[in-house]
């Protein structure tokens, strides 16, 4: 008997609590903002022409956050790549909720763990175009502003976080793995606290045209109201996803660290599961989806009818999507009601797992399953309760999962449950 299967049904020694948490998203930043979004369908995806010297027009669908990162100061007194600034915003926001900042911690204990696919993409670009384009010297502090771990030193130095800090980039499962993660080094004892999740900035000039030349974005009219509706996960006619940006954090606790300082949760983080499918670098493989799906479940000790709301990857690609149907139908037949928000905050990519973590959470809160918006009509193929239309009240709702599929072969899954 594997260890996962002798472990199923089994709860593990200490729960990890999800205590705080923060959002820098095209749907807002406050929970409310994030809820009224959510719950309704509403789409923050907007048509934008991107032109660049000496090429065509591209029109493009994107979800921007109504965001200011001069308004955030890091510690270490560098500039700030805008993803960054959005990290240290969610995760500012997430402490606070947590009553971080006026617990006493033990800071050899507390730890990061962060996601993000690129990092600081929109510094990077800035200063090639500066240096090709412009014939500019780079800043002395280039490096330090791009690097992979900006967002962690810049979180670790805010709070002063001792423990583990450590920055993962797995593509669109960056930030879903560096949950798990945190979960893990919490359950193993390492540290107490850890605040985790994931940032992506990338409406950049190079990075949106690397996007469209892979011909994976959902073609755009000229129309707003048609470009809130491009990205259309699992539906007969999807075409592709739009891009989005932003951030989401958590404070996530052992229940014995939680309830010692009195701190107070409506939810825990239950299960995790994170392989590959070692078989094609951009194509999804359904039986790698299956087993970390079926990997989370034995890792939460639940069974697939326990399960009741899945937050889909959903990226609205022909093969993604079809491929996710497989998974799922593989693991839950058709018991399982499916959401997929990326129809109305955009593929955030690296943040993706973390969003989309948040967005399961509310579902949790508020016993209610958002509606994927824009499905009219799914594709036939696809055997799988779609949650349609408006919000479906779930009022028996104690467990859900969330799916982050990435470039690479990267899967990532988390389960979360209430806290009754």
């Amino acid at each position: 008997m594997s260890r996962d299967a002798a472990r199923a049904g089994r709860p593990h020694a200490q729960q990890v609590l999800v205590t705080g948490c923060g959002v820098v998203s095209p749907l807002g930043r406050s929970l409310q903002d994030f809820d009224d979004a959510l719950f309704a369908g509403l789409s923050a995806i907007e048509a934008r022409s991107l032109a660049l010297p000496g090429m065509d027009a591209i029109d493009l669908g994107v979800a921007a956050c109504d965001f200011d990162p001069a308004v955030i100061r890091s510690s270490s007194r560098l500039p700030l790549d805008r993803g960054t600034a959005m990290a240290l915003a969610a995760a500012e926001d997430a402490a606070e909720q947590a009553g971080l900042p006026k617990a006493v911690l033990d800071s050899e204990r507390f730890g990061v763990f962060w996601g993000s696919g690129i990092g600081g993409s929109a510094s990077f670009d800035a200063a090639a175009a500066g240096l090709y384009g412009e014939h500019r010297r780079m800043r002395p502090t280039t490096v330090l502003t791009v690097m992979p771990n900006a967002a962690v030193a810049e979180i670790a130095l805010r709070f002063g976080a001792r423990g583990s800090a450590i920055g993962y980039a797995c593509a669109c499962a960056s930030s879903a793995v560096a949950i798990g993660e945190g979960l893990r080094a919490i359950r193993a004892g390492w540290i107490d606290v850890a605040l985790v999740g994931g940032h992506e900035a990338m409406l950049t000039p190079g990075l949106m045209s690397a996007w469209h030349a892979m011909r994976v974005l959902a073609p755009v009219a000229a129309s707003q109201e048609q470009a809130r509706a491009a990205c259309r996960p699992f539906s007969a006619d999807r075409s592709g996803f739009a891009l989005g940006e932003g951030a989401a954090a958590f404070v996530l606790e052992s229940s014995a660290h939680a309830h010692a300082r009195g701190a107070e949760a409506d939810a825990l983080l239950s299960g995790y599961a994170t392989n590959c499918d070692a078989r094609h670098i951009s194509n999804p493989d359904a039986a790698g989806q299956s087993r970390a799906m079926a990997a989370a479940l034995r890792d939460a000790g639940l069974r697939p009818e326990d399960i009741g709301h899945l937050n889909a990857h959903g990226t609205a690609t022909t093969a993604g999507d079809a491929a996710e149907a497989s998974s799922i139908e593989a693991v839950f037949g058709r018991a399982v009601p499916v959401s997929a928000t990326k129809a109305i905050h955009g593929h955030l990519m690296g943040a993706g797992g973390a969003v989309e973590l948040l967005a399961t959470l509310r579902a949790l809160a508020h016993r209610r399953l958002p509606p994927i918006a824009h499905l009219q009509v799914p594709d036939a193929g696809f055997g799988i309760d779609f949650v349609r239309g408006e919000a479906r009240p779930a009022p028996a709702l104690r467990h859900a999962m969330s799916n982050s599929f990435a470039f690479g072969g990267t899967n990532a899954v988390l389960v979360a449950s209430r806290v009754d």
